[in-house]
């Protein structure tokens, strides 16, 4: 007997129990199955086997992975914090899960993304897949006393990079260049600068504050053609670090401040170190107790940074038994100095240049020497803004002729017009005061 297509008993319809009940009975099967798998098979087996399989997917993907640790073994990864840095400055405002904290005597946050969260970057028109991440990975030793083992697993953080295999020669030759010079310039931008002075208790007998002096190049009185030159000398210098190393030089520069008392060689320094964000380290010599002592704090100096020693005609006026000398400090400063880091300026300042002793001026110890004088007018200008907010005023011309004729610091113009926050009175206070030094001056050389 034939039954046609139609004519063929349908069954009935399946359920929603039964497909409820087949679906359980399925998921408690692979479960079940997949413990006999591990029963039955040692972890070495079943990794091996994962990764087996991954190497296949792998092979029939067209996506690369790139995976960043935070170290190799003892030695931190640069990529890695650079990585870190970078994208905590993409993190957006839908990010679910960040990482906050904040540095010891640092004023800023630093805001990273945490582990397990997706990050995407776009790069030269490609879109880069970012993941943090973390696996507990060999065995250290622990200081911890337990009863089960004197070893402990410890965590590796690290990032993996996704995008497409033909981007790989653009990522290593463009993309992560670019990634180290992004971090290193939002570092720098929200870098607290220090000063470092002497202190025995302190690490490398240095002891560090956050340096807050409020010195820039536009609040300094001093000739504008050698502000520009100063400026431009101390940006070629940071940004020569392959003619150094082309060269064969240490990545230093000196730098000799001389003049009379007051005239803003201290003021000048502070503005350097504001305008290339470098830690400061005052160097007094009169407080190191001897020359193995100054071989330690030189080392403890960083990298990006100012070694300032002011008064350098009298830190050796009385030198003892065991103390600091010149030629232990000249020698460390060739040596040891030069050679534990790089990107380091030294200054000397002085009142008296003609009392120091010549192979202090030698030419790759102090490379550039200025020379701070009285204050001119154009000083004044500079100094009248500063104070006043003053550009032009009708006793601007009896002031400019007085400053030709006396010879008046910038401390001491400041001093006057310091006194009132009326212009007219200040600026007739200083009148005054160069009339009334002027007299003076007269009286002693008559």
């Amino acid at each position: 007997m034939w039954f046609s297509k139609e004519s063929l008993p349908r069954p009935p319809p399946p359920h929603y129990e039964t497909i409820l009940s087949v679906a359980a009975s399925l998921t408690a099967s692979a479960i079940l199955f997949r413990s006999i798998i591990n029963e039955l098979f040692p972890d070495s087996v079943n990794e091996y086997l994962s990764s087996s399989l991954q190497k296949i997917s792998s092979r029939l993907s067209s996506q690369l992975t790139i995976v960043i640790e935070e170290s190799d073994g003892l030695v931190a990864n640069r990529m890695f914090k650079a990585a870190n840095v970078y994208l905590g400055s993409k993190l957006l405002p839908s990010t679910r899960k960040i990482k906050v904290h904040q540095q010891e005597k640092e004023d800023e946050l630093e805001v990273c993304v945490d582990k397990n969260q997706e990050l995407f970057d776009v790069f030269k028109g490609v879109k880069f897949k970012w993941v943090a991440a973390s696996r507990v990975d060999g065995l250290v030793s622990s200081n911890k006393k337990r009863q089960d083992s004197a070893f402990s697993r410890s965590e590796v953080r690290y990032f993996e990079l996704a995008c497409h295999k033909k981007h790989r020669d653009m990522v290593l030759s463009s993309y992560f260049p670019y990634i180290l010079q992004k971090a290193k310039a939002i570092k720098e931008e929200k870098k607290t600068v220090k000063l470092h002075t002497i202190d025995y208790n302190g690490p490398d007998y240095w002891g560090s504050i956050k340096f807050d002096h409020p010195a820039t190049f536009d609040t300094i009185a001093m000739d504008p053609e050698m502000k520009r030159e100063l400026i431009e000398d101390l940006d070629r210098f940071v940004e020569s670090r392959e003619f150094y190393r082309r060269v064969g030089k240490a990545w230093k520069r000196g730098y000799l401040f001389h003049g009379p008392p007051g005239t803003g060689k201290s003021s000048l320094v502070a503005a350097m170190a504001n305008y290339l964000r470098f830690d400061v380290y005052d160097l007094d010599l009169k407080e190191v107790q001897c020359n193995s002592d100054l071989r330690r704090l030189l080392i403890g100096t960083g990298n990006r940074s100012m070694l300032v020693i002011e008064d350098i005609d009298r830190s050796f006026e009385s030198v003892e038994d065991d103390e600091v000398t010149l030629s232990g400090l000249l020698n460390f400063i060739d040596g040891l100095w030069s050679s534990s880091g790089e990107e380091r300026i030294l200054v000397f300042t002085t009142n008296h240049k003609d009392q120091l002793d010549p192979a202090l001026l030698r030419p790759g110890r102090m490379d550039v020497h200025l020379h701070m004088s009285y204050c001119t007018f154009n000083g004044f200008k500079t100094l009248a803004l500063n104070y006043l907010r003053l550009q032009e005023h009708p006793l601007f011309g009896e002031i400019k002729e007085l400053l030709e004729r006396v010879q008046a610091t910038p401390a001491e113009v400041a001093g006057e017009l310091m006194k009132s926050e009326d212009p007219e009175v200040a600026l007739q206070g200083l009148i005054k005061f160069l009339h009334d030094k002027e007299t003076s001056e007269t009286s002693r050389n008559n």
